[in-house]
């Protein structure tokens, strides 16, 4: 495994990655810590940083994210979740076809190893209350917020 410590309006973040991807990224990384980059935890950084700056909506970064069937089943919905909008944890259990699933949505929601990039942040409770984020609710205000003022507009 190879990491890259990246500084960001929300604090440092460790990216790591293995020789074909992106494996997890994690908030409140310690900025001391060790780094091995490799072509691929930089390139997440480049990416993370053109994000945070406003230049980019989507990420074209290679991921492996290792979880069960379910797990990757609701990532992959989480991946569809337009930049700058929001949706519910019933409207992704819809989606991927087990509309009773709600709680087990957001388990998997909270397990997201490669938040960010795949928009976790975007789902929030039906009642249009924000509810939990790995990083901490303040981390989820923000990057909603951030993506707000660049959400594309319709002509």
């Amino acid at each position: 495994m190879n990491n890259q410590l990246l500084q960001t309006p929300i604090g440092w973040l460790n990216i790591v990655a293995d020789k074909s991807a992106v494996i997890a990224i994690e908030f409140d990384a310690d900025p001391a810590g060790s780094e091995a980059p490799n072509a691929i935890s930089l390139q997440c950084c480049k990416q993370l940083e053109a994000y945070f700056n406003g230049d980019i909506q989507d990420f074209d970064v290679p991921l492996k994210m290792n979880g069960t069937d379910f797990q990757r089943q609701v990532w992959q919905a989480l991946n569809n979740v337009p930049y700058g909008e929001t949706c519910s944890y019933a409207d992704i259990a819809n989606r991927i076809g087990n509309p009773k699933a709600v709680r087990a949505v957001g388990a998997a929601n909270g397990k997201n190893p490669i938040p960010i990039i795949v928009p976790c942040h975007r789902v929030i409770g039906s009642s249009g209350k924000l509810t939990g984020y790995a990083g901490g609710l303040d981390l989820k205000v923000w990057l909603l917020e951030h993506e707000k003022p660049l959400k594309p507009t319709k002509r």
